[in-house]
């Protein structure tokens, strides 16, 4: 290929195209990689409101209510699409695990 025939222009126009798209394949891998840094995180995190969301995705839970927390038990009321439900969450070695689902009445 001979540059000497590439106008000023249309080099601009190029490297501007490059650049851009560069930038935007490295912040698109940024954020998916911190996504799911913070998706990995949430199983082990001190909190498990949204390991509950992550644990039973069949339940389509809507919302995340803290009743009570232990040293390594915590106990959430959440709105199910089958209406409310207690669920108790134990922490294993490493991560949260289900240990019970209380249905409730309205």
């Amino acid at each position: 290929m001979d540059f000497a025939f590439v106008s000023r222009f249309r080099y601009v126009h190029t490297i501007a195209w490059a650049l851009l798209l560069s930038l935007l394949i490295v912040s698109l891998a940024a954020t998916i990689g911190r996504a799911t840094v913070n998706l990995r995180g949430a199983l082990t995190a001190e909190d498990g409101s949204l390991a509950v969301m992550m644990l039973l995705p069949e339940e389509k839970i809507s919302e995340v209510t803290l009743v009570k927390a232990g040293a390594d038990t915590q106990e959430f009321l959440v709105e199910t699409k089958d209406g409310p439900k207690l669920i108790r969450l134990k922490r294993g070695e490493k991560e949260w695990f289900v240990q019970d689902t209380v249905p409730l009445r309205e």
